[in-house]
């Protein structure tokens, strides 16, 4: 099995670790020379301020709900990931850091362990050592564990948090759920292509034949389709 784990909003909430008062208030972190919108939190988002915003065009948006504005410290940022990574590397040997807020854990031989206990634990440590709420997805293989991952942070009031994909059935329904140009890997235009073809779904992806998927989308697109269907394939 592979978890998947993602720090929540992880610019505004490392912002929000140095001010506490900022929980449950709209928070938005600017890039270089404060452009465009690069962070937001579930309460900036719910105003409709979009990623990639221009900031000069949302000025009286961040007024008018009271926006608390930030400029990126990537010093910050990149010594709250080291210890994010660091916690979570305790809880297997098989660790790969996919980008600053996110990373693999395979979890081999961990057959007789309770993978929902263990994620709510990887959870708890994390918040309390660092502060940063994260999200665990765990599945048989990543693609099924980003998957897992985004039902997670979707409906955190029902998973806790934590969302495994252990048999068929969820597998499915989660497949079924999830929009083609949602799928991790699939380009906008790749996602443009298959919904012309009626494929709107990462179910309706996993019915293409291997030939087509290979003749189409070369072997990355093999990989994601075996994948998505629960076979290991990427490295």
């Amino acid at each position: 099995m592979f978890a998947l784990i993602d720090c929540n909003n992880f610019y505004a909430s490392c912002e929000r670790v140095f001010r506490p008062d900022l929980n449950g208030k709209p928070v938005v972190v600017l890039s270089n020379n404060d452009g465009c919108v690069i962070a937001r939190s579930n309460e900036a988002k719910a105003v409709g301020i979009p990623m990639g915003a221009p900031a000069f065009e949302y000025e009286k948006v961040f007024r008018q709900y009271k926006v608390h504005v930030f400029s990126a410290n990537f010093a910050l940022y990149g010594d709250m990931s080291n210890r994010v990574m660091s916690i979570l590397s305790e809880y297997s040997p098989e660790m790969e850091i996919y980008s600053i807020d996110e990373c693999f854990l395979k979890f081999t031989g961990f057959d007789n362990f309770n993978l929902q206990e263990f994620g709510s634990q990887m959870r708890y440590k994390v918040k309390k050592c660092t502060g940063i709420p994260i999200s665990v997805g765990i599945a048989p293989s990543k693609a099924l564990a980003k998957l897992a991952n985004r039902i997670a942070k979707k409906y955190v009031e029902k998973t806790s948090g934590t969302y495994i994909i252990d048999n068929e059935d969820k597998r499915i329904k989660a497949l079924k759920w999830l929009k083609i140009e949602d799928v991790w890997g699939i380009g906008r235009q790749y996602a443009k292509k298959l919904k012309n073809l009626k494929v709107h779904t990462a179910y309706d992806f996993t019915q293409l034949s291997d030939e087509w998927v290979k003749k189409n989308m070369a072997i990355v697109g093999l990989r994601l389709k075996r994948d998505l269907q629960g076979i290991p394939t990427i490295s």
